[in-house]
């Protein structure tokens, strides 16, 4: 134990350096997968076919193959692609982002449908739009029953993004394999991680508990 504190003492900055890459990296994939996934959840919820096959084919691809996988393919894929110069934090970000949007689009869609039939109905016997019905009536509404699942999917982000390690992206996994590189003390670095990660994650998942009591009481 005396080790594991005398290494944060030294290497402490390092670490604090991986999880500020490991929240920007986990809010940015949540936040613009939450942007794409509502899209594909209003796809895969169309009454035309096309959007609604394409949205379904996205899905499953996206949830049926492993994420390093997908990152993998991102990562060698995504510069030849595109026709600017690409980093490779920006590829996995994008694969994070792309990944996550399968999930989300998912989580709202079940937000979305567990709201009330009626409240279509009567929307639009009032002669709102479909638009209209599902940004002012429907969505509002669906907010409290996403918004507990969407703090889940960004708790598992946050454990998610430490396979960017493999491409040696600035987060917390990474700044452990730094570490570990220049002290060769890998048990106590990865045990500074493992207790950094439960920290966060332990924390993280008591303020989703509050947040759904509170959700609760307001019905």
């Amino acid at each position: 134990m005396d080790k594991v504190i005398k290494l944060w003492s030294v290497y402490q900055d390092t670490f604090l350096s991986g999880l500020v890459g490991t929240l920007w990296l986990s809010a940015l994939t949540v936040l613009f997968g939450t942007l794409l996934g509502m899209l594909v959840a209003l796809m895969r919820m169309s009454k035309l076919r096309l959007p609604r096959w394409f949205a379904g084919i996205y899905i499953e691809i996206l949830r049926g193959t492993p994420i390093l996988v997908q990152l993998y393919f991102f990562w060698i894929g995504l510069p030849k692609i595109v026709p600017f110069e690409l980093g490779d934090t920006a590829c996995i970000l994008v694969a994070l982002i792309i990944n996550a949007s399968a999930y989300i689009s998912e989580i709202i869609r079940a937000g979305i449908n567990a709201v009330d039939k009626g409240q279509w109905e009567a929307a639009r016997s009032i002669g709102l739009s479909e638009f209209h019905v599902m940004t002012r009536v429907i969505l509002p509404q669906a907010v409290k029953n996403i918004l507990p699942a969407l703090c889940n999917e960004f708790i598992s982000t946050i454990k998610g993004t430490s396979l960017a390690s493999v491409f040696f992206v600035n987060e917390l996994t990474t700044s452990y394999k730094t570490v570990q590189s220049v002290t060769f003390l890998a048990l106590q670095s990865l045990i500074i991680v493992a207790i950094i990660y439960f920290i966060l994650n332990f924390t993280l998942s008591k303020l989703l508990i509050l947040l759904e009591r509170r959700l609760m009481n307001r019905d």
